[in-house]
């Protein structure tokens, strides 16, 4: 801790000695995490308060956004506009041209400087990067060229290991470079220092004063810079006629047309169909059995045509907007736990022509059951474990390493034939060396065999390596999760007088919301159903319904929902047909 303490402030000169012992604590607990960037870099992260504060690489230390949040000044700041930030968490680096040049000039900086990347209206940090040339080599190549190689964003998985937090709102030191433009270059031919005077331009003017980070977090980095202009030219046109209006929509891209249908439908969808009662509601479900039925006819949401690109980000954004709430109840599975209804933004919302709050409450049942779902794409991946690291060494891999079945394939036949070890009289079978002795061999088995068949190779191979599975819930990004994907459970249980009831369990884990699921085998089958915690699993929920029910239940799983067999367990117990009771 000391040692870090000195690194910290040699690193760091501008922090003063009480800021320094604020920042690594004498006493506090602070972890220590090794992590490796795609790129295979080795990355020492230091945690404080369950958040990442520094992090280095090749022994040079950088700050976080977190850090930065508390000391915004620790590094020489750069300004961009928002729409850029989702570029940049995307991994892109800082063009020149993405650089907002302020008045005042630029700040001095070297070639290789450790900068932060603010956005305008906001001195929070939301990147951290390295310069690639120095200011005068910028103001020089005519802001054209890569800026800042950035290293560390806010959104992205490092910000993910702290308490994902959003960026505070901290007022610039000086007034932002778009308002004072027209007076800036006029005071720069006269030769005359920049003064701080009200713009003439009265909408210049509040276009400044009003950009904070509440524009950011109501998703202007995703609309963009143009969108806002065009709600500013299209207020004065509000009295224009129908046809006129239908024009000025035409005008915007496609994917600025799906942005505002997204949230057309996201807005009717809560003031219309969701209920308090329905609340956790999987973010799946209301996609599909809410947002879907408030589309209009003849359009379609797709999210991949929308500036946001996955689901969840679209929901990240109105989070931001602290409209709703969104939680991790179960890993990988995200459900809205809290909506607010007095939202300024729900309450405003008009429900447009053709619907209506009580028709769409009414065939809300009705349209949940036309949604389409779409099921998870699961891939079972390996882990290297520690044994088989010998074996994976050669080939770039480490412990914790994850691979498809096809890339162990790969790796484990060049080995084989790097090493030489196919058996010349019979290519069916390898010889075993001793890294494979070890690595796939037990004990009692290493002094009795010296071939294995390619088959058994590969297959012990696979045993042998960590089980981990890949899921890809629709509108999200993949989750990687430890073992094997449990199935749907489905079970019969004996109850009182006899009776049969129907237990399915695991629904949660392919994105299939319990509630939804009892809804539509109740209306069915006519039988009563309800849901319970599922015991000894946490956060989770089983679906009981009276009676025999797997038939009905397979040809809903199987059939409409299309998921694989193979991940549904208990179809054997159906009734068999035509046997009556």
């Amino acid at each position: 801790r000391r040692k870090l303490r000195s690194d910290v402030a040699a690193a760091f000169p501008n922090l003063s000695a009480e800021q320094l012992a604020e920042f690594i604590p004498n006493k506090e607990e602070l972890n220590v995490i090794k992590i490796y960037s795609h790129k295979g870099e080795a990355v020492t992260v230091y945690m404080n308060h369950r958040n990442p504060i520094l992090f280095e690489v090749e022994k040079t230390l950088y700050p976080t956004v977190y850090t930065l949040w508390v000391y915004p000044d620790l590094l020489p700041a750069f300004s961009t506009w928002p729409p850029v930030l989702q570029k940049l968490a995307g991994g892109a680096d800082l063009m020149l041209p993405g650089v907002a040049v302020p008045p005042s000039g630029l700040p001095g900086v070297e070639r290789g400087a450790l900068c932060a990347v603010t956005l305008l209206g906001n001195r929070a940090p939301v990147a951290v990067g390295v310069a690639t040339m120095s200011t005068e080599e910028m103001l020089a190549a005519g802001m054209k060229g890569k800026g800042f190689a950035v290293l560390h964003t806010y959104l992205d998985h490092l910000w993910e290991y702290g308490d994902k937090s959003y960026p505070p709102t901290l007022a610039p030191l000086v007034p932002d470079p778009a308002g004072k433009e027209s007076a800036g270059h006029e005071e720069e031919q006269e030769g005359k220092e920049p003064v701080t005077s009200s713009s003439p331009d009265p909408v210049k003017h509040v276009a400044i004063s009003d950009l904070s980070l509440k524009e950011t977090d109501s998703c202007a980095e995703l609309m963009g810079k143009e969108e806002l202009h065009e709600s500013r030219a299209a207020e004065p046109a509000e009295d224009a006629s129908p046809e006129e209006q239908q024009e000025a929509e035409d005008t915007r891209t496609p994917q600025e047309q799906m942005d505002a249908l997204f949230n057309q439908c996201f807005f009717h969808a809560l003031k219309c169909k969701v209920k308090k009662s329905e609340l956790p509601l999987l973010t799946s479900t209301f996609l599909r059995s809410h947002m879907f039925s408030c589309c209009p006819a003849g359009q379609q949401l797709d999210i991949k045509k929308s500036s946001y690109k996955k689901f969840s980000k679209f929901l990240q954004c109105m989070q931001q907007q602290k409209i709703l709430q969104v939680k991790e109840l179960n890993k990988g599975v995200e459900s809205i736990v809290e909506v607010d209804w007095k939202h300024p933004d729900i309450k405003a919302f008009a429900v447009p022509e053709g619907f209506s709050s009580a028709s769409a409450a009414q065939d809300s049942k009705s349209e949940d059951r036309e949604q389409v779902y779409h099921a998870p794409e699961i891939i079972p991946l390996y882990g290297v474990s520690t044994k088989m690291v010998p074996l994976f060494q050669e080939s770039g891999h480490r412990k914790g390493s994850v691979l498809s079945s096809s890339e162990v394939r790969n790796i484990i036949i060049n080995y084989v034939k790097a090493n030489e070890l196919v058996d010349e009289t019979n290519k069916n079978f390898v010889k075993v060396n001793p890294i494979l002795c070890d690595c796939l061999l037990d004990k009692s088995e290493q002094d009795e065999i010296s071939h294995l068949k390619w088959d058994e190779l590969l297959s012990r191979c696979l045993e042998r390596l960590q089980p981990l599975h890949q899921v890809t819930f629709f509108g999200q990004e993949p989750v990687v999760r430890k073992g094997n994907i449990e199935p749907i459970d489905i079970t019969l249980a004996q109850r009182s007088s006899n009776k049969k009831v129907t237990i399915i369990k695991n629904l949660e884990l392919y994105g299939l919301d319990p509630q939804c699921v009892a809804n539509i085998l109740q209306q069915k089958v006519q039988a009563s159903a309800t849901i319970s915690p599922t015991p000894g699993a946490k956060d989770r929920v089983q679906v009981q319904i009276q009676g025999n029910q797997i038939h009905h239940l397979a040809k809903m799983l199987l059939e409409e929902y299309q998921l694989p067999r193979k991940y549904i367990q208990g179809l054997e117990k159906a009734p068999k047909l035509g046997r009556k009771k």
